[in-house]
């Protein structure tokens, strides 16, 4: 298959969106908590975290546009500027999926997807119970795209909380096959983890001599 720009745009709209939404690979597959000030939970899957730097610590996560879904992730994000991801165990990826179906504002997916509200001490926004990984973040900033009229949300890590601490590795990798989290393609179609090999710092004197 090769398709130009104009042979893309012409695609059936359901075979485009698939194609598209696969296209880059496997990507990490988490659930974004987070809570009203009134006190409604709310759960969903995302799969657009990204890493934005290490110092300061920054993450950042795509919004589809305003007004084709509610977002109630991102309206309680607004209100008290904290929220939560957790990675995805291979053994919850049905109930993590079924988080995406349209909820109404005081439906807590938690409850209706069988995840358990957890909580850090001095920290507003719940965690999932159920992640290995998980990680505690404060809101920072966002950018409007306006090609697509999505939105890039910016947060700094405020906790990170591992329940094995066998997933990492003396030089602070993570394990993710040995944690067993899911990773997602698409918008559907989820993967376990498998670790191949680690490679060091690669060193421009140190290249070994590859063959073609």
């Amino acid at each position: 298959m090769k398709l130009s720009n104009l042979e893309i745009q012409a695609l059936e709209r359901v075979f485009k969106l698939n194609l598209i939404n696969s296209i880059t690979g496997i990507k990490p597959a988490n659930l974004i908590g987070t809570k009203s000030n009134t006190g409604l939970s709310n759960l969903g899957i995302f799969s657009s975290v990204v890493h934005l730097g290490s110092d300061p610590a920054l993450l950042g996560f795509v919004l589809r546009p305003e007004g084709e879904v509610r977002r109630h992730t991102f309206e309680n994000i607004k209100e008290n500027g904290f929220y939560t991801i957790n990675h995805i165990p291979v053994s919850n990826i049905e109930q993590a999926h079924f988080t995406s179906a349209k909820f109404e504002k005081d439906e807590n997916e938690f409850d209706y997807c069988g995840f358990n509200e957890e909580y850090a001490k001095g920290f507003f926004a719940p965690f999932v119970q159920e992640s290995v990984l998980k990680i505690g973040m404060k809101y920072c900033e966002e950018y409007f795209i306006a090609r697509n009229a999505t939105t890039m949300v910016v947060g700094e890590i405020e906790r990170i909380i591992i329940e094995n601490d066998d997933i990492v590795a003396s030089n602070g990798y993570l394990d993710f096959e040995k944690a067993g989290i899911a990773g997602i393609s698409g918008l559907n179609t989820y993967y376990s983890l498998k670790k191949e090999k680690s490679f060091p710092y690669a060193r421009r004197n140190e290249i070994p001599v590859f063959k073609k």
